[in-house]
């Protein structure tokens, strides 16, 4: 029973350490975006597409001419300047052209990619999708520019939180992508996450994750603590511990040794859980008043009072520890399972005193009988019956009627004795304790007359 009550407080306690879902920070940062723009100059990029792999599909690409050329590159001046109207005059001139000067679709898709880098510099984010919607639309552009595109156009989605949108564009681009990467997949999992379809979430997080591990890479911490709780919202504890585990080789963060001591207890291996919680607080990382309380219940459960109590009694000391009646109940009681009576005794006192209800200072009176100290026990059960809510009077009368008479307190014992009496839970005792002193006081005075 002990055991049972110990482990109820401990996940009360530690729950919320747990179920509570991650703090993403979103995969696809602007900075991040801003990098996949190409904001390199557009000839560069010409260069890097003409050096990439052949891909599965064939192209004819319609030739980007000087003239174009020139003009795109002088609205580029404008944009490295920050003189986004400039260059979006310069752009708007180019789109009108018409007859001869019209553009071909490639020089169209260049065309629209820098009208979509002004757009984004500008936080005009619409902007930039629309724009970046019309390079994708543009027939015989190189397949490396259409993938490139499509990717930007899923990251921007997300960085506008359209999650629908942004999973839609991103499963468009995994049908022409190559060899899409882990940070790919990734993204892809953080969408599902956002709309709590956990199962793909899962897939594609899983997917990143051994991409990783495959390559000797370590997976990165927001990877595995999505990975993490995704197992867990499964209710799959075997590999939520798999994962807290592997978490604590790569990245020995408090929160994870919690977390870790969590799920031991909710797979009922309670010597791991005190071991990860130890492991804390060894290092003096417990500096919350719950997680102390917690460590010290877990010493308790494991029949270690001593190290119990000496949780409490530091945290209490430095102020980590509030010292409210109830941790002092606990702090008491640890002394008194560790026989350390004389530290058990003033604690006690001091958990008792901060009590609205008088339980506290019957159960002192209890600690003050077994220590032959009866007056105090006399004074503190009373004090307590006075207080009110005692959870059980009568008892807390016969260890009153016990106290007065081995005090001698005969008449005082005699009432409690009867009070308790009246309560069928202990009636049998309280008689068994009256015959017995009337025996007993009868035995007295027959030693007295025939002294």
């Amino acid at each position: 029973m002990k055991a049972l009550i110990f482990q109820s407080v401990v996940r009360r306690l530690t729950s919320a350490t747990l179920l509570a879902a991650p703090l993403l920070t979103l995969q696809v940062a602007l900075v991040q975006v801003q990098a996949d723009l190409g904001y390199a100059s557009f000839s560069a990029a010409q260069a890097q597409d003409a050096e990439k792999k052949p891909q599965q599909e064939t192209r004819r690409t319609p030739a980007l001419r000087n003239k174009v050329y020139e003009q795109l590159s002088e609205a580029q001046v404008f944009l490295e300047a920050k003189q986004y109207d400039e260059a979006l005059e310069v752009l708007r001139d180019m789109e009108e052209q018409s007859g001869k000067k019209a553009l071909n679709s490639y020089e169209l898709a260049n065309l629209y990619n820098l009208f979509a880098f002004v757009y984004y510099s500008r936080e005009d984010y619409n902007g930039a999708l629309r724009a970046y919607s019309k390079v994708v639309a543009q027939p015989d552009i190189p397949l490396a520019m259409e993938i490139n595109t499509r990717y930007t156009i899923a990251q921007l989605y997300f960085v506008q939180e359209d999650w629908r949108k942004g999973i839609s564009a991103l499963l468009e681009w995994f049908k022409v992508a190559d060899a899409p990467s882990a940070q790919a997949y990734i993204l892809l999992g953080q969408g599902y996450y956002q709309l709590k379809d956990y199962d793909n979430s899962l897939k594609n997080t899983l997917t990143a994750v051994n991409m990783y591990k495959d390559k000797g890479k370590v997976p990165k911490e927001q990877w595995y603590s999505l990975l993490r709780f995704l197992y867990f919202e499964n209710n799959d504890l075997p590999n939520t511990i798999d994962v807290l585990e592997e978490m604590l080789v790569h990245y020995p963060k408090k929160q994870y040794w919690v977390q870790l001591s969590h799920m031991y207890s909710e797979v009922k291996q309670e010597s791991k859980q005190l071991a990860a919680m130890e492991a804390v607080y060894v290092q003096n990382l417990l500096d919350k008043d719950r997680e102390q309380v917690t460590m010290a219940y877990l010493y308790l459960n494991a029949d270690v009072p001593y190290k119990a109590a000496r949780v409490l009694d530091k945290g209490i000391k430095d102020k980590t520890v509030e010292d409210s009646s109830k941790t002092l109940e606990i702090l008491g009681n640890a002394w008194r399972q560790a026989q350390e009576v004389e530290k058990s005794i003033p604690v006690m006192e001091q958990a008792a005193s901060k009590s609205e209800k008088g339980e506290l200072y019957v159960r002192l009176g209890n600690v003050y009988l077994d220590n032959d100290e009866f007056k105090k026990a006399i004074t503190a059960i009373e004090k307590g019956l006075n207080r009110g809510g005692v959870k059980r009077p009568d008892s807390a009368r016969l260890v009153l009627g016990m106290a007065a008479f081995n005090n001698k307190q005969y008449s005082k014992a005699r009432k409690a004795f009867e009070t308790a009496a009246k309560d069928k839970r202990s009636k049998k005792y309280a008689d068994q304790w009256l015959k017995y002193m009337a025996n007993e006081l009868e035995r007295q005075r027959s030693l007295a007359e025939d002294v």
